[in-house]
């Protein structure tokens, strides 16, 4: 297994000294560009002629280059030797416990880096100033905006990319569909609990009550699960503010809503079933779905 990690603070303070004029290709280049296979599996352009391109992509969450300035200093100094060591050793630790689980990933050579996120923005304001991405195999790219609480998070979502970055190298994405996304995050965020804890779980979980989950978000989905396209799922994986950022017609849904009904859909599968999280991991959508079809009549507690 060999890590490319990127360390993004060193490109942030080289952005710093650069003019403004050369910044976008910079930062392309030194923090992009590793990506491209990513990007381009996901269909995001790096031609900058195109409205809907990799720098429109990213500066959805992100601080982008022409916005950084020497205040941003304090925030980059805090991606410093403890933070770098602490995502590395969260990899390790994650791809470890799968191979202590006799699974062999098929991918041998991963690229993570962490961009800092502008905490100004809605779309990173909205996931407590943190989150991941993980889902093509071999990359892992991190959104941070570095203060206590997501600094003592950042193993926990290194976790829950590393799960989905395992998954798909096993099971096929598909169109997207929905069923596939609610049990894709439920198992990678099981996961993460599994290494590091309930405490460190995030707010895509532990943001609503009992009651919502039960009243209105489980029978919403369950009456929407034969949903077999991304675009049409998304809003109901991400809920409606999510999706109104976005530009989306918003469903009636709060915040994650896909994301907590995984959560506890694959927790109630584990313990029906009495098999680890790493093998149901290698499990499909409709495998686990239909060993767990008493969820969606019972009271989650």
């Amino acid at each position: 297994m060999n890590l490319s990690l990127i360390k993004s603070d060193t490109v942030y303070r080289e952005l710093l000294q650069t003019p403004m004029e050369k910044r976008d290709s910079l930062f392309k280049e030194r923090l992009l560009a590793p990506f491209k296979e990513k990007f381009d599996r996901q269909q995001i352009t790096f031609d900058e002629h195109v409205p809907f391109n990799v720098m429109t992509v990213i500066g959805m969450m992100h601080k982008m280059p022409q916005s950084l300035k020497p205040s941003d200093v304090a925030l980059i100094d805090q991606l410093d030797q403890k933070f770098w060591k602490d995502v590395q050793d969260a990899f390790a630790k994650a791809i470890g416990t799968f191979e202590a689980a006799n699974i062999t990933p098929k991918v041998s050579t991963y690229t993570l880096t962490a961009l800092l996120g502008d905490e100004q923005l809605p779309m990173m304001q909205i996931n407590e100033n943190y989150s991941g991405d993980g889902g093509i195999p071999g990359y892992i790219l991190l959104s941070i905006v570095p203060n206590a609480y997501t600094l003592n998070r950042i193993s926990s979502a290194v976790a829950h990319e590393c799960n989905h970055n395992i998954r798909y190298q096993f099971i096929e994405w598909g169109k997207g569909p929905l069923k596939e996304m609610i049990v894709s995050e439920g198992l990678a965020e099981n996961f993460a609990e599994k290494l590091y804890g309930t405490a460190n779980l995030g707010p895509w979980v532990t943001k609503h009550d009992m009651s919502i989950l039960n009243d209105l978000i489980k029978p919403k989905l369950k009456a929407h699960l034969d949903i077999d396209n991304m675009f049409e799922a998304m809003p109901y994986l991400y809920g409606d503010e999510i999706t109104e950022m976005q530009q989306g017609k918003p469903v009636g849904l709060p915040y994650a809503a896909g994301y907590m009904c995984g959560y506890y859909l694959v927790k109630y599968y584990l313990e029906k079933r009495g098999i680890s999280i790493e093998a149901a991991t290698l499990k499909t959508a409709d495998e686990i779905l239909a060993a767990a079809s008493d969820f969606w009549q019972e009271i989650t507690r």
